[in-house]
């Protein structure tokens, strides 16, 4: 397939575009640095950035280490199914088997790799001076229908604590918002007013809505690199729950200036402020084999690194000459604007010979999780989709082979989960078929010996054994690093607390894993049957979940797991016992679902010490402020969107000054919400009962006009 990667590099070296500029908002600035190459620049040494020096050999290592285990795993599953190895289901579970070892010895030998960083590699002081800075970098704040009292305490908290640092002049701040829903979007507008007022930063902070949030988040970023990227070398990208450290937003900026050909830099996003038992969960588990995983892959990553999509600086440059995303053929899942667009925007942007690295040392960003497995379940089911979309990329002429392995590793993230539900299948099917099945010992043709189709029971029971500590081998190297490390191991209550809690997130995650599986292999089969999953705002708050939502949602899980059960217990006592932790898991799904969403059940194991992470025992200074300003803030009613703007002149006056100027004849298609809405406020007598008449799409289309809001406007003075 092949990428027409310069359409957003020539839209971003066009001058600006005839759209009105609002007040609040920089002239619109192109790109207009030469076009030369960068990359070809020498790399001066940050020390934060791993080295490319021995590149190769760490990636034999890592890959070479995990291809020599499949072969020997593989091998001795050949051995344990035996004769039975000759059947198609043997033939199927063997193939399975060697896919599914594959994933996690390549999980395990990067984990392994990530302990001998963090143990032999000199860590950088927090204490070491901040750097000076030359160049000027946008932090970037894309948001659809989110609370704007989470969005002004985050960045009000940033723009703090940049300004502490003494390198606030360096820094703009853009929210660039595609909300739909109309009361949110002034909602966004009047939280702007007040976040300049409050900082004092009207000249630095700035607030742009799109009409039409076309290419979703990745359009966003697009518009702004076209319309202002030529200001700003930088961008530093967050999403509507990041917070970041100054200081650590001034190190990733010096990084960039003192590392010409680098492209992009991803920190380590540390979840935080989770109250119930499954955020708390995951949060601890980021916090303690989060940085194992992050130093693994950064070590043999190296130059070739991903992208998450928040939390990462990228040169401006890089991103308009390469980054463009294509249109992919066909009608959605498979086709379409990309979802999932940050791996390949990573790709793309390594492909043009930039740099790309994960910095796993850099403290002092953070991020917010799902509360609730159902939580989880909606955002995977996006997810799902924009990872699946990745097979029609991976052919792009140019990618590296590393970057081509990122967009593996993210299909297999989601394909994992039917091929080993179909394995446990398979596996069951195999046990049935040698207990009720009348074996051939002689086949077709003429044989001097039967042959025995019989599973070795003991050799079965050592590769379970060995598979499963390959699978939690990376838990043990994390709670092995924390002991090394007296301040996180102080942090987290001490070694034993972190033992607890190891065992506590290993226990309740088991009992969670074929739930998880089972919610991600529907979520591929929607996909592979054509369901689009749309894109909805993520929930980030309380996880309660009412009763009977969670009945209706995973009784179907229960039934499931009763007649596994019921297959493993007609076969042998031994298999339903082996069977045991996928079976309790699908068996309690209910109650576990309703125990995980539970934030007493999260405060309970706080309260004697159990999944703490240090930003519960000594918060950053900026989460704190972060989270004060969020209580502060967000004890606010929503209100409707007309009703404010009519009370607050101010609000009002800033929405009409923000509207393009009034169509021309000729000028493209008429929005037919914006023609109904006018149509039914020039019909109406009062404003109240003709708002309340109109659907949510002409309410927005009204609000983003001036002729609609002429209209309403002239209602409310003759009222």
């Amino acid at each position: 397939m092949a990428l027409s990667l310069d359409r957003l590099l020539m839209q971003a070296l066009e001058a600006a575009p005839a759209e009105a500029t609002h007040p609040a908002l920089p002239p619109p600035s192109p790109l207009e640095m030469p076009v030369q190459s960068l990359k070809a620049e020498p790399r001066r040494e940050t020390g934060l950035i791993p080295p490319t020096r021995g590149l190769a050999l760490r990636r034999a290592l890592v890959i070479g280490g995990a291809v020599v285990m499949t072969a020997i795993g593989g091998r001795q599953m050949y051995l344990v199914l035996n004769g039975a190895g000759q059947s198609f289901l043997g033939w199927a579970v063997l193939v399975l088997y060697v896919v599914l070892f594959a994933w996690i010895a390549l999980a395990f030998t990067s984990a392994l790799g990530g302990l001998i960083d963090m143990l032999t590699r000199r860590r950088r002081g927090d204490d070491e001076p901040l750097p000076a800075l030359t160049t000027r970098t946008a932090l970037l704040m894309p948001c659809y229908n989110e609370h704007p009292a989470r969005i002004a305490a985050g960045l009000q908290s940033i723009y703090e604590s940049l300004e502490a640092t003494g390198r606030l002049d360096q820094f703009d701040f853009f929210i660039l918002s595609d909300t739909t829903d109309p009361n949110v979007w002034i909602a966004e507008e009047a939280s702007f007013l007040a976040l300049r007022e409050r900082t004092g930063g009207a000249a630095r902070i700035f607030y742009r809505r799109r009409a039409k949030n076309t290419e979703r988040k990745a359009g966003n970023i697009a518009d702004w690199v076209r319309r202002f990227g030529g200001a700003y070398p930088f961008m530093l990208i967050l999403d509507a729950d990041s917070v970041m450290e100054g200081a650590t937003i001034v190190r990733m900026a010096a990084m960039m200036e003192r590392e010409p050909g680098t492209g992009l830099i991803q920190t380590l996003p540390v979840i935080v402020n989770g109250t119930t038992l499954f955020a708390r969960m995951q949060q601890f588990a980021g916090r303690i084999y989060g940085p194992l995983i992050a130093h693994g892959i950064a070590r043999w990553h190296g130059t070739e690194g991903n992208y998450w999509g928040h939390n990462a600086i990228i040169r401006t440059r890089a991103f308009a000459e390469q980054a463009g995303l294509p249109i992919l053929p066909g009608r959605a899942p498979f086709g379409g604007h990309v979802l999932s667009h940050d791996f390949v925007e990573a790709a793309l942007i390594r492909r043009g010979g930039w740099a790309v690295h994960m910095v796993a040392d850099l403290p002092g960003s953070f991020e917010e999780g799902p509360p609730s497995l159902t939580d989880v379940a909606v955002r995977d089911r996006r997810w799902c989709q924009g990872n699946i979309q990745h097979a029609a990329v991976l052919p792009t002429r140019g990618l590296h082979w590393v970057s081509r392995l990122h967009l593996m590793m993210g299909i297999g993230s989601y394909v994992t989960s039917p091929l080993w539900l179909i394995f446990l299948l398979f596996g069951v099917l195999i046990s049935l078929q040698t207990r009720f099945v009348r074996p051939d010992y002689f086949g077709d043709g003429p044989s001097l010996f039967p042959n025995w189709p019989k599973v070795d029971p003991v050799l079965a029971e050592q590769l379970f054994t060995a598979t499963m500590a390959v699978l939690l081998a990376p838990k043990i190297m994390a709670y092995i690093a924390l002991l090394f490390d007296g301040r996180l191991r102080r942090a987290c209550g001490g070694g034993i607390r972190a033992f607890g809690g190891v065992l506590v997130e290993t226990l309740i995650g088991g009992l969670i894993a074929p739930i998880a599986m089972l919610i991600q292999s529907s979520a591929v089969v929607g996909v592979l049957l054509g369901r689009d999953s749309g894109w909805n705002a993520q929930k980030r708050d309380d996880g309660r979940v009412p009763v009977g939502a969670v009945i209706a949602g995973y009784w179907q899980y229960t039934v499931f797991g009763l007649i596994l059960a019921g297959a493993a217990y007609a076969v042998s006592t031994p298999l339903f016992l082996w069977m045991t932790p996928v079976l309790v898991g699908l068996g309690l799904a209910v109650p576990l679902v309703l125990l995980t969403s539970s934030r007493s059940a999260g405060r309970a194991l706080r309260k004697v010490g159990l999944l703490r992470i240090p930003e519960e025992a000594a918060s950053p200074p900026s989460l704190q402020r972060a989270l004060a300003l969020y209580r502060q803030l967000g004890d606010v009613e929503e209100e409707d969107a007309m009703r404010r703007l009519i009370r607050d002149p101010a609000l009002r006056q800033h929405h009409l000054d923000a509207l393009p100027p009034p169509r021309q004849r000729g000028q493209g298609a008429i929005d037919p919400n914006l023609v109904v809405g006018c149509a039914k406020l020039a019909d109406a007598d009062d404003l109240e009962t003709a708002w309340a008449g109109l659907s949510r799409a002409e309410r927005s289309a009204v609000l983003g006009s001036r002729e609609g809001m002429e209209l309403a406007l002239g209602l409310a003075r003759a009222a």
